[in-house]
Order: structure tokens, then sequence, then C-alpha cells
């Protein structure tokens, strides 16, 4: 039974439990009211900086089609911060499906502005092996948005349980309408975890302003993620609790760069 304390949605292990069955069977589940409006506000206003100055820098942006970008996000206030990388809910999500030790690899934001169009259907991952092969979820991605998320202003959209199908039986089961692309509405606050094997897609934001969604990628430790990184201050990395430190797969440096060139460019499979 989900209760609400402060306006805040608490979940039980039944709760969790039931997510981890829909990430399993579905690819993906969505947490409702998980974040607090004031945290929301703090990241869009500190976001809304962040990717005008990274805007103005070369190699700041990585494209995402056209209208489109991801930005890294810097491991500062008040995008560093326990209650949202290692929120007990999440963590109790992934505690349920990664049988191993798993790792923070990625925290970054992708952002439509008008102008954008439909991306093709993609997966974020190769399989480990090969399409015929089902394997247990060895990689997630966390998702919230830091603005409503409505038809008009680019949801994200995905086929439920194609992470358990050959790429090739997915798109013809979407182009047949046997399985829909569905799009996901979210509250400020909301939060899905899904599988990057799942084919999805992003759509076109029709209004005249951003639709900022943070995405943070979680993986089991043994996978190779090149394309994603951390890089946490030491200060910062020496004041987490030893868990948490294991946890993230990160660089640490003394200071952070001032510039940041995104190296994330080649995103679909």
């Amino acid at each position: 039974m989900v209760q609400s304390i402060g306006g805040i949605a608490k979940y039980s292990a039944a709760d969790l439990d039931r997510f981890a069955q829909e990430l399993n069977r579905d690819g993906i589940c969505v947490i409702r009211n998980l974040f607090e409006q004031k945290l929301i506000d703090e990241w869009l206003e500190a976001f809304e900086k962040l990717f005008y100055d990274r805007k103005n820098q070369p190699g700041g942006l990585a494209p995402r089609e056209i209208s489109r970008y991801y930005v890294t996000l810097p491991w500062v206030y008040p995008f560093a911060n326990q209650l949202v990388f290692a929120n007990p809910v999440i963590m109790g999500i992934l505690e349920r499906v990664f049988y191993q030790e798993y790792v923070m690899v990625q925290m970054g934001v992708d952002v439509p502005f008008q102008g954008s169009d439909y991306q093709e259907t993609h997966r974020d991952f190769r399989p480990l092996f090969n399409d015929g092969i089902v394997t247990p979820l060895y990689a997630l991605a966390v998702n919230f948005s830091l603005v409503e998320v409505t038809e008009d202003n680019g949801p994200f959209q995905m086929a439920r349980g194609t992470h358990l199908l050959s790429k090739e039986e997915g798109l013809q089961k979407i182009a047949s309408g046997a399985i829909p692309m569905e799009s996901f509405y979210m509250q400020p606050g909301d939060v899905s975890v899904r599988s990057p094997l799942a084919l999805h897609r992003g759509s076109p934001n029709r209004t005249n302003k951003p639709r900022p969604m943070v995405v943070m990628g979680y993986a089991m430790h043994w996978l190779h993620t090149p394309k994603v990184d951390l890089t946490v201050p030491r200060d910062y990395y020496d004041s987490l609790p030893e868990q948490l430190r294991q946890m993230l797969r990160c660089e640490v440096v003394e200071e952070l760069p001032k510039n940041k060139t995104e190296t994330y460019i080649n995103f679909k499979y």
C-alpha cells in the first residue's frame, strides 16, 4: 500500500516487489511522486544555467538529432545528492532486479526543443550476446523530468516488453500494432526505471519550452560503459559512505574541469 507523508509518496516492500516485477515483465516501471517539488525546482534552475553555459562551449552539448541534446551533469550541488542518486526506493528496486553488485555510470539530461522530431526507434545498448538470447536485466536507466511531460512537449515513448524480443521481432510487432508505442506522461517528482534494451524513441516537442529529462545510468559491475562517465570532486567523494563510493564508477579529481566535452554521441542500437 502506498502512503503519502508530507505530500511525498512512501513505498512499502510489497510496492518495491511490484515495481521489480513490472520492470522485468514490461521493461519499465513508474514511481509516482518520489521527489519533492522543491528539489525539482532547484535542479531546473541549475540545469537552465548549465545548459546556457554549455551551449557556448565547443563540444559542450551532444547532439540527439534535430533540436535535441544531451548534457552530462557535474557532481556539484544540487545534482550531487544522495537522496537522488542513492534514493532508497530506487535502490530497493535495483537490488531486486540486479543479482550482483551494480554501479552508477551516468548522470545527464536529454532535452528536446521546439523543432525536434520523432527519433528512430532504437535501443541504448547492444544485447550481451545476440538478439536470440534473452538475459536478465544488466543495465537500467532511471529518468525523471524537471517539468511536466505532456502530449505536446516530447514525451518519451516505449514499447513494453520489447526488451524480451529480438529487435527485428519487436519492430515488426510495433509496426503491426501488436505492441503499441506508448507515451509516458510524468509530473515533476515522478521517476521511471527502464531497460535500455526496450525499443523506444523521443517524440517531437511542439511547445516553445524545453523538456529536460534527467537520466541516471546503473549497470552490473562487470559491464563496460565507455561512452558515459562520472567525474566526482575528491572532497565530495571522500564525504560519502564506503558503500556509495563503491557504487560510483567514476574518476575522482581534485577539481572539476571548467569545460566539458561530451563524448556520448552515438546512442542508438
